[in-house]
């Protein structure tokens, strides 16, 4: 498995620091999670490089591709590709308890068209998927950083919104889901002026959770708790 981030350094030979939308909290990873790791890695797992990855050469077949950033611990993602088997799905989570848990779930699941990134998303969008070959993108419940001075490292911004779109397949979709609606105006206010891509809206804000996205146990508590839950998806239009 690679490093999760890629150091860089200017001409004087200085590290640049970036701003990260996350934060390193290693876990420790439980028994099943590295065995899984060492036995699922080999079939399921991508190691980054800045090379361009060949997704009919990946998956052995030509089929759309969804990409899902932050899976967390990967059920939602396993249910997702077990469900629809005549789709690829790449997943990318920077933590290793849950790169672990993933490939365990989806091991036990007979899971066969799923592969799975253990990287900084930015990095691999921006150097491991060719322009144009994405389906559809996904962001569900990302760091939401509600503190005024923490904005910044919201993953939400206007550049990382063009790397998606670089991404994705004219007519593909990038679709987010939080359970913070200031989140979800500031998704918004970022997409609406965002070029080339188009609001599936009808309303032109939010959308209701389609069937192909999972509740997750968590969400369903918050439902019973009268917490909200935002769906966003902007289809690619050039």
């Amino acid at each position: 498995m690679s490093d999760v981030t890629t150091a860089e350094f200017n001409e004087e030979g200085k590290y640049l620091r970036k701003v990260r939308s996350f934060v390193l909290r290693e876990g420790r990873l439980t028994k099943g999670q590295a065995t899984a790791i060492e036995q699922q890695w080999p079939s399921m797992g991508l190691d980054y490089s800045s090379e361009p990855l060949d997704l009919v050469k990946v998956f052995g077949r030509e089929a759309d591709t969804v990409l899902e950033i932050g899976f967390g611990m990967g059920a939602s993602l396993v249910e997702m590709a077990k469900a629809s088997p005549e789709l690829n799905f790449i997943g990318i989570e920077v933590h290793k308890p849950g790169v672990g848990s993933c490939l365990s779930i989806a091991a036990e699941a007979g899971v066969t068209n799923l592969r799975v990134f253990h990287h900084d998303a930015v990095e691999v969008l921006e150097n491991s998927i060719f322009l144009g070959t994405l389906a559809r993108v996904q962001l569900f419940f990302p760091d939401p950083w509600h503190k005024a001075r923490h904005h910044k490292r919201r993953i939400v911004q206007p550049d990382f919104v063009q790397t998606i779109r670089n991404a994705l397949q004219i007519g593909g979709v990038f679709h987010l889901a939080t359970d913070w609606e200031n989140y979800s105006e500031h998704m918004l206010e970022v997409l609406n002026e965002a070029s080339g891509y188009k609001n599936q809206s009808i309303t032109g804000d939010v959308i209701a959770r389609p069937a192909h996205r999972p509740l997750t146990k968590f969400e369903a508590r918050g439902h019973r708790l009268g917490h909200g839950v935002w769906d966003i998806m902007f289809e690619r239009t050039v």
